[in-house]
């Protein structure tokens, strides 16, 4: 949100307060004076006024978690562990996943409190390649590349899928990177050619690479620099 619909939706403040208050410099936003009327503000920023604090904020958090097969992408469920049970941290409650896996699928999974952030990475619009190592039951032929690139349509969501890259590693294994997020879609999509996904592991998802010694249920935070690099 502006700085400026920020400070005129609080009771103290008419828009004619909020520019007087701007130009004289009195808003502070994380520690800094700030005069810019479209500043952004987010639920993560502190912003005062002279000595009175208007949004106290709290602390962003981002996790990188190695998700193992057996685990259920949600915050809470009756039945099965949830990849926040795998978390030693207070107030998980506040926390949520960007982009999910489904219950037997691996790899990298990203949490965090951050619902900009998180947005950037999932929407398609963006862009960011989500990068899979794929094993199928039957053997991975070049037909496959060619109608991956092209796309597939979804009857149910009456849509067709966005280029793929998919790139064959031997006869049953693949690498694929796709820039969608679909109930089910790698699976649906190697189903076009009725073959069955026996194990599939994400990689990768934009710019973030699971770490190579993070072991299944294991997690870290994540630096500055990968945050930023979103």
């Amino acid at each position: 949100m502006r700085l400026d619909r920020f400070l005129s939706n609080l009771p103290r403040f008419s828009r004619k307060d909020v520019r007087f208050a701007l130009v004289a410099k009195r808003i502070k936003v994380d520690g800094q004076t700030v005069s810019d009327p479209l500043h952004e503000v987010r639920e993560f920023t502190r912003v005062e006024c002279d000595d009175d604090v208007l949004q106290a904020g709290k602390p962003a958090r981002y996790f990188m978690l190695h998700k193992p097969p057996g685990c259920v992408s949600a915050t809470l469920d009756p039945q099965h562990p949830t990849v926040l049970d795998l978390l030693d941290e207070p107030d998980k409650e506040d926390l949520h996943i960007a982009g999910r896996l489904d219950f037997n699928t691996t790899g990298l999974m990203l949490i965090t409190n951050d619902g900009v952030w998180s947005r950037r990475l999932t929407q398609p619009q963006t862009k960011l390649a989500k990068i899979y190592y794929v094993e199928t039951e039957q053997a991975i032929t070049d037909d496959y590349v060619q109608k991956f690139a092209e796309g597939f349509y979804f009857a149910f969501e009456d849509l067709t899928t966005q280029p793929a890259e998919l790139t064959v590693l031997g006869p049953h294994c693949a690498r694929l990177s796709i820039v969608e997020g679909r109930y089910h879609q790698v699976k649906r999509m190697f189903g076009h050619f009725n073959n069955k996904v026996l194990r599939l592991h994400r990689e990768r998802m934009g710019p973030l690479q699971l770490d190579a010694d993070l072991a299944p249920g294991q997690y870290r935070a994540l630096s500055t620099e990968e945050i930023l690099a979103v």
